[in-house]
């Protein structure tokens, strides 16, 4: 479990840092009330829950390289030692 504790440590605290200065980047250049669909309908929700699901989705894809970084920096050693006991 401590393992887990420091790994969610070094991948979450780093891609959530990241994500707010995605987010202030992003949204330094694109204004939430002018976006649209694909289909060319305007996204018709609050600026406020735009700029909350866009941190959420830069933190999700953030943290997702950080796991996958850390999964392919193990050796197979490293890998095959691990004990998964409940």
């Amino acid at each position: 479990m401590k393992r887990l504790h420091r790994l969610m440590m070094t991948i979450g605290w780093p891609s959530f840092l990241m994500a707010g200065v995605l987010e202030i980047l992003v949204f330094s250049l694109v204004d939430p009330n002018q976006l649209h669909w694909f289909g060319g309908a305007p996204v018709e929700l609050s600026a406020t829950a735009v700029y909350s699901l866009a941190f959420f989705v830069f933190w999700s894809a953030i943290a997702i390289a950080g796991v996958l970084s850390q999964l392919l920096s193990e050796t197979a050693v490293e890998i095959n030692s691990r004990s998964f006991r409940r």
